[in-house]
């Protein structure tokens, strides 16, 4: 999720710094813990879930770094 802190809009990678995909069963828990928010759909790829950083998921990033 951090990596989203350093993309336009908030915008989280749908891959790793490895190229491995983000785990959907992550990003759909991060989506009911408001911390994300669908951005928008793929036409291309409907099943992927292009999400941003929420306030809530940016503030939480930042407490957690600052710790």
């Amino acid at each position: 999720m951090s990596l989203g802190l350093s993309q336009p809009g908030g915008k989280l990678p749908l891959f790793d710094k490895q190229g491995k995909k983000v785990n959907e069963r992550t990003v759909r828990s991060c989506l009911r813990h408001g911390l994300v928010e669908p951005w928008f759909s793929n036409p291309v790829k409907p099943n992927w879930i292009i999400c941003k950083l929420t306030d809530l998921g940016r503030r939480s990033l930042k407490t957690k770094n600052s710790s």
